[in-house]
């Protein structure tokens, strides 16, 4: 009885017991309590610093803005993965997406220092407010490598727009199209679906051009260069 309403406190659990008729006092009941090790602290929820609103503005170069957020999707077995997914506001470009069963605030340290290398960093990161982008390892080294984290106000997922509508995008032409056996599959097939988000789709947001048009067309009337 003591164990099965452990969460609600000692002394509901103690009345809860005197109305059932066990007569023994509450010194008695408290040390078979703590005994069980019930007398645990209530984790007290974390208030989240209060997030500005920020208007979605389009950057005028690469690696200005980037957006990233999380999906979840299941195999044809029931098992469940997730997807990070990292692309660049100014062309709309899908940087990365990453796909395992679980993705922790390291992991997302890995996936932009690859980035890092291929072509840099941003100067902000736009996100929600997920534990992963929260986390203590993660936001010491975005703060160490000079890439400002800008979260959006909590439900307002319209304010990380283009990530949303990238997302919408891969739901439905790869994660609701297909069966996958296995995370290889997923990968795979959205390895040559990014290839040809970026390099043969045109995008009404971008005028028709496809994001690896808007880069060259970019890269050729000015004198930003990505790191390689």
């Amino acid at each position: 009885m003591v164990e099965k309403h452990a969460r609600w406190g000692f002394w509901k659990c103690f009345r809860a017991m005197r109305r059932l008729g066990h007569p023994w006092n509450h010194k008695r009941v408290y040390r078979v309590y703590c005994e069980l090790r019930l007398n645990q602290k209530r984790r007290a929820k974390k208030r989240l610093p209060k997030r500005e609103r920020q208007p979605l503005l389009v950057p005028q170069h690469p690696n200005q803005v980037w957006s990233a957020d999380f999906m979840s999707d299941a195999l044809h077995a029931g098992s469940r993965f997730r997807t990070f997914n990292v692309i660049d506001d100014f062309n709309r470009e899908c940087l990365a997406v990453e796909i395992d069963t679980s993705l922790t605030g390291r992991r997302l340290i890995r996936v932009f220092e690859k980035l890092r290398n291929e072509r840099g960093l941003p100067d902000v990161l736009r996100v929600d407010n997920g534990p992963e982008f929260l986390s203590g390892d993660f936001v010491a080294w975005a703060e160490s490598v000079g890439m400002f984290i800008l979260y959006i106000q909590p439900g307002e997922p319209n304010q990380n727009a283009y990530i949303e509508r990238f997302n919408r995008t891969y739901r439905e032409e790869v994660l609701n199209l297909y069966l996958f056996r296995n995370l290889a599959e997923v990968r795979e097939t959205t390895y040559w679906w990014m290839i040809d988000y970026n390099e043969r789709r045109p995008h009404d947001s971008l005028d028709n051009m496809t994001p690896l048009e808007v880069m060259q067309r970019y890269t050729g009337n000015s004198t930003f260069n990505l790191s390689t």
